[in-house]
């Protein structure tokens, strides 16, 4: 049964995770707020649409300055038509004047690469945020491509079953993110409904 074969495949893909290494994550991204740096947010695909979302919880949840590059559709249409989508994130950061008390945090699936050229658009926010001395996280997968080798703290979403690997590594990287915005050393206000808790009522 197909259902089975892919709920399987991702509780082994879970199973896999350093948690150490979320940790890890979680104090990084600790440490940036601690600064008063602000959060960059990054993805294409999928993960510009994590990026959106995430960049709403950091904010809401966590008392981030916290940014989605591609939230902003004129200016990123803009620089991809006059600059060209390899630089489109990287000059927007630029324009946002990135330093070294900032983080970056990267959705990507196979997390970028120099060569061959994958995901230029991320591997340009990359070697931009190590050259000014940002911090780095990503939650990617794959091998983790070019932000594994570079960030601070990385979690890499195995490979289980190679005709899966979006739909798995999409799918937890929300996992993971809704993990760290929850994490204590994160976290500092409540959800609505973590809020409400059992307060309402059933509707009838």
């Amino acid at each position: 049964m197909f259902a089975q074969h892919f709920l399987d495949s991702i509780h082994k893909a879970i199973d896999s995770f350093d948690l150490t290494i979320i940790d890890k994550m979680a104090e990084t991204l600790a440490a940036v707020r601690g600064r008063g740096g602000r959060l960059f947010i990054v993805g294409s695909g999928g993960g510009a649409g994590h990026a959106s979302h995430a960049t709403n919880d950091f904010r809401k949840i966590c008392g981030f300055e916290a940014y989605c590059p591609s939230d902003n559709v004129s200016e990123l249409t803009a620089r991809i038509n006059d600059e060209g989508w390899d630089v489109s994130y990287s000059n927007w950061l630029i324009g946002s004047r990135l330093r070294a008390e900032d983080g970056i945090l990267v959705f990507s699936v196979g997390g970028g690469s120099v060569n061959p050229p994958v995901s230029v658009n991320l591997v340009k926010v990359l070697q931009l945020a190590k050259e000014r001395g940002a911090s780095i996280t990503g939650i990617v997968g794959r091998n983790g491509g070019y932000t594994a080798e570079i960030a601070d703290a990385c979690v890499v979403v195995p490979t289980i079953d190679e005709a899966l690997i979006t739909p798995i590594v999409e799918g937890l990287q929300a996992v993971v993110w809704h993990l760290l915005v929850s994490h204590p050393a994160l976290s500092m206000n409540k959800g609505r409904w973590e809020e409400l808790g059992g307060s309402v009522a059933k509707s009838a």
